[in-house]
C-alpha cells in the first residue's frame, strides 16, 4: 500500500531532505502540490504546538493525511532561546543571515555554547494525530563555515564531528540531523501501519 501524505511545507530544502529520507511506500506532496498557497500561521509558543496547527489546517482543509513539523535551534546559554522563535529571531521575516549574526552577538565571550537542534513532526492520520521528536546536540562555533544546508547550519557544529551541518553532504547530514530522526521515527511508524 502507498500512503500519500501532505508535507505542510513549500520549504524545497526541507521537501528534498524529506524526499531522500523516504522510501517508495510513500508519495509525499508539497502545499503547493495540493494548490495551498496560504500562509500558514504559526502561533503557538511551542514547537509542538506549531506544528500541529500546520498540520490541522491541511487535515481540516484538504482531508488529506498530513504532517508538519517546526525546529528550534536551542541554545543552553541563551535559556533555549531562539527556540520556536529560531526562523524569526532578529527579523519577522524568514532572514537567517541576521538570525545567525544575532546569535553570533549573544554569543559574544560566552564560553558555553551548548546547542540542540530539536525537530517536532506532528503527523494526522484520519483525524488522529501523532508526534514525534528529534535531538541532535552540538554546539556553536564563532564565525560561519560552509555553504551547503540552510538556517543555522552554518554554525552549528554536531556533537562528535568536525565539520558543520553546512559543511556536510547531504545524505552525511540526514543520517544524523534532528529532522532526519524525527522522520524515521515517523517512517517506522508509517511502515507499521502499512
Amino acid at each position: 500500500m502507498t500512503y500519500e501524505l501532505i508535507f505542510a511545507t513549500n520549504n524545497l530544502h526541507k521537501l528534498s531532505e524529506i524526499q531522500s529520507l523516504i522510501g517508495d511506500n510513500f508519495t509525499i506532496k508539497s502545499l503547493q502540490q495540493i494548490g495551498c498557497t496560504e500562509d500558514i500561521p504559526e502561533t503557538a509558543p511551542t514547537l509542538e504546538g506549531n506544528a500541529l496547527l500546520k498540520a490541522q489546517y491541511v487535515f481540516n482543509k484538504y482531508g488529506k493525511n498530513c504532517f508538519a513539523d517546526d525546529t528550534g535551534l536551542e541554545i543552553e546559554a541563551l535559556n533555549g532561546r531562539p527556540g520556536v522563535f529560531s526562523a524569526r529571531y532578529a527579523t519577522d521575516g524568514h532572514d537567517f543571515e541576521a538570525n545567525i549574526d544575532k546569535v553570533l552577538e549573544e554569543l559574544s565571550g560566552v564560553e558555553n555554547r551548548k546547542a540542540r537542534f530539536r525537530t517536532v513532526v506532528a503527523l494526522i492520520i484520519d483525524g488522529s494525530v501523532y508526534y514525534f521528536e528529534g535531538i541532535v546536540n552540538g554546539e556553536i562555533i564563532a564565525e560561519r563555515k560552509g555553504t551547503k544546508g540552510f538556517g543555522y547550519d552554518p554554525v552549528f557544529l554536531p556533537d562528535g564531528y568536525d565539520l558543520t551541518f553546512a559543511e556536510m553532504p547531504l545524505a552525511e547530514k540526514n543520517k544524523i540531523s534532528h529532522r532526519a530522526r524525527a522522520v524515521k521515527q515517523l517512517i517506522d511508524f508509517l511502515m507499521q501501519k502499512s
